[in-house]
């Protein structure tokens, strides 16, 4: 009775000053909370939903005993190719292009014979050490193609290049060529003139007076 009474005073104290009294609606209950409160009343444990794993492409991993091999460097300067050998050597500005097959000694420098194109005992002499040192003397057929040069430059660079096709030809060779540096081109080359003086380093004369 109390309670009606508060009620009524709040009515007529609501009219008297011309508000309309409050009415209280129930809040709707969340569907998750209605979902529990049915499922605890039917006695059955409400479902989990999981979320679902994204499939993963399968990862493909190395056979057994599997190794990366890197692929073969062909050296440039010097090759074996069958029962031929082939070899490039420089000097200065020279060029020479080497083959050496088994044979009987026969050595043609763009078609003439050795001696007959270099016309000097000494350069036949050095462009015959790579064969002296690894004891094939007179082995091999020797044929060469060079170009540029004088006939000096041009002897140092067959030299080179007989010294790198015998070494592809075996590779025994290479450590006595290595040691007495048949192996290696001589860097020097002649020095270029400079604008304003004579030559590469003689400037004209100076006179005081």
């Amino acid at each position: 009775m109390t309670g009606d009474n508060e009620k009524a005073v709040e009515t007529a104290s609501a009219a008297a000053t011309g508000q309309t009294p409050a009415v209280e609606t129930p809040t709707a209950a969340p569907a998750e909370a209605v979902k529990s409160a049915t499922a605890s009343a039917s006695g059955t444990e409400p479902a989990v939903v999981t979320p679902q794993a994204q499939p993963t492409a399968p990862v493909e991993s190395p056979a057994a005993g599997a190794t990366e091999t890197a692929p073969a460097v062909v050296p440039t300067t010097g090759r074996r190719e069958g029962d031929r050998a082939f070899g490039v050597g420089r000097r200065k500005t020279a060029v020479a292009r080497a083959v050496l097959v088994p044979g009987t000694g026969k050595f043609l420098i763009k078609g003439r014979e050795s001696g007959e194109y270099l016309r000097r005992p000494k350069l036949s002499d050095e462009i015959q050490k790579p064969f002296v040192l690894t004891g094939t003397v007179k082995r091999f057929d020797v044929t060469v193609a060079v170009k540029g040069g004088s006939l000096s430059a041009q002897a140092g660079a067959i030299r080179l290049a007989l010294a790198r096709a015998l070494s592809a030809w075996q590779p025994e060779f290479r450590a006595p060529l290595a040691t007495n540096g048949l192996l290696t081109r001589d860097p020097r080359m002649v020095e270029r003139k400079k604008y304003g003086i004579r030559g590469a380093r003689r400037r004209p004369q100076w006179t005081k007076r």
